[in-house]
């Protein structure tokens, strides 16, 4: 009967010290790990319910371990703080676009010039093929989860632009190097974020602005604008970014760490489609209200091609001259525009 005892006590110690580890693990694994997470998109944008989505999606994975509060419409930081914002530790996530501080991103800004992107797919894959390649210091103070891309960027006017000539003098929203795109082009560019567009096309503050043709609805443009001017041949992206205080991230567990980069390779897919089937929706709410889209005839086309030659060629240069890969940059952007259209549907 001792013997017997003594047996069951044994296996009890035995058993105990094999599962108190697991035990203990699990109690570890059980913190909450709560982070916020700043978007500049407003809250009913296709972008900004696509981040609501993967905050979600990484809740869900982790199975609770990790809460994420989502502040949209700039209201924890505004679009051009939203990167500072992340590294000071004023949200733990933030998306945002690069061409709200200019200059700040210096190789990045390559994805921004006016190379004919087709569509979001080619422009988000493509942003996240360069950074992948070139990784550029200016972004390491912070966790790059994930890059995305919109549409090619497009003329909106309250009156028609046919011809270049249209252009002079016309005073166009713009950002980063879009404004660039709009001064070669003849117009003369004002900068401000899309969350001030509205109102200011409506005021008559300015005569049109430049962008994704999703604009025309997400941001409801289309209500004050008249025209769109399809100049596909020098669409342009403004490249975006999804980023993580390098600090928070250290500190999350490397599991955790795991299932995140896991939905951020997915969410690249979610982004690109999104961008796409917006640009649809803008298209058909545009011409919904009776607004035009003027096409450009092959000649003007190849004008309008002509004139921002020196925007490419100014960004390199100057690139270059502060020993970064700028002529390399250029060339891998333009083949990779190439390669991806061929594989996007």
């Amino acid at each position: 009967m001792r013997k017997n005892l003594l047996v069951t006590v044994c296996l009890v110690f035995i058993f105990a010290m094999v599962v108190s580890p697991f035990l203990f693990t699990t109690t570890v694994n059980a913190k909450t790990y709560n982070l916020t997470y700043s978007i500049f998109f407003p809250a009913s944008h296709g972008q900004a319910k696509a981040g609501e989505a993967w905050a979600k999606e990484v809740e869900k994975r982790t199975r609770g371990r990790v809460k994420i509060t989502v502040f949209s419409s700039g209201t924890l930081t505004q679009a051009d703080q939203c990167y500072d914002g992340v590294v000071k530790g004023i949200s733990d996530i933030g998306m945002s676009c690069f061409a709200y501080t200019r200059g700040r991103f210096p190789l990045m800004e390559v994805l921004d010039l006016p190379m004919g992107y087709p569509n979001g797919k080619v422009a988000t894959y493509v942003a996240n093929d360069f950074y992948q390649q070139f990784t550029p210091r200016e972004l390491d103070d912070v966790q790059v989860m994930y890059l995305h891309a919109h549409g090619p960027g497009l003329l909106h006017t309250t009156k028609p632009v046919k011809t270049l000539e249209d252009m002079k003098g016309l005073k166009i929203r713009s950002t980063g190097l879009s404004s660039k795109v709009i001064s070669n082009l003849g117009g003369v560019p004002v900068a401000m974020p899309q969350g001030s567009t509205y109102e200011s096309l409506q005021k008559g503050v300015v005569g049109g602005t430049i962008g994704p043709i999703e604009v025309l609805k997400g941001w409801k443009q289309a209500e004050v604008i008249k025209n769109t001017t399809n100049c596909t041949g020098i669409g342009y992206t403004t490249a975006m970014f999804v980023v993580m205080n390098k600090t928070k991230w250290r500190s999350l567990p490397k599991d955790i760490q795991q299932i995140i980069n896991d939905v951020n390779r997915e969410w690249i897919h979610v982004h690109a489609k999104t961008w796409d089937d917006l640009d649809a929706e803008g298209r058909a709410f545009t011409l919904s209200l009776g607004n035009k889209i003027i096409p450009l005839s092959p000649a003007e086309n190849q004008r309008w091609k002509n004139a921002v030659i020196p925007v490419i060629a100014e960004f390199t240069a100057a690139a270059d001259a502060k020993g970064l890969p700028g002529t390399k940059a250029v060339k891998e952007t333009e083949k990779l525009i190439i390669k991806r259209s061929k594989s996007v549907q």
